[in-house]
């Protein structure tokens, strides 16, 4: 079995993309993507740059690496100006429509 993630996931270890795992809802602690808030309308659906685990809004990371993927990009950006050129995360990019949600987790037992 092949295991698919982003082409810019922050994985720690060999297909675990932690940061996707880590990020939380803005207005709680409901995982990204499964925000129960006033505000999962918008959150639960996002769309155009994303932080690198795609899971947020690009400049809206809530893992552990919020201080790098937060910051403002220099240099040569995506076409979106939000990413690093070598790293966009929005429609356009090669895997863009991964989304990690959709990512079922064989590793925990029952």
């Amino acid at each position: 079995m092949t295991v698919t993630k982003a082409s810019t996931c922050c994985a720690k270890g060999n297909a675990e993309c932690a940061c996707a795992k880590q990020a939380t809802c803005s207005c709680g602690k409901q995982s990204a993507l499964h925000c129960t808030c006033s505000k999962a309308t918008a959150e639960n659906d996002v769309t155009g740059p994303r932080c690198s685990c795609r899971a947020r809004p690009a400049g809206e990371c809530t893992c552990d690496r919020a201080a790098t993927e937060n910051a403002t990009v220099s240099g040569s950006t995506c076409q979106c100006g939000a990413r690093p050129a070598d790293a966009c995360t929005c429609e356009k990019a090669a895997d863009g429509g991964f989304n990690p949600a959709n990512e079922i987790d064989f590793t925990t037992s029952k």
